[in-house]
């Protein structure tokens, strides 16, 4: 088994097409590695200039930006 410490690494956060997420790293030319996420509670900061939380009817979303939904 190897083991690297994840603290520091960049990633996407992805959904799966069957439901769950997963973790996403790129390599430098353009190659990635998919993690499954075991971890219970483990901390994230949003950097994308491209997203917002939305809140309707006491519905809490987090999607992309309201220009790129088209949303005036």
């Amino acid at each position: 088994m190897e083991i690297r410490p994840a603290n520091g690494v960049t990633g996407v956060l992805c959904r799966a097409f069957g439901g769950g997420f997963f973790f996403r790293v790129y390599d430098a030319d353009h190659g990635f590695v998919d993690y499954d996420i075991r971890h219970n509670d483990l901390q994230v900061t949003i950097d994308d200039a491209d997203s917002a939380f939305y809140e309707k009817d006491g519905v809490l979303t987090l999607d992309h930006s309201p220009s790129a939904l088209g949303i005036k």
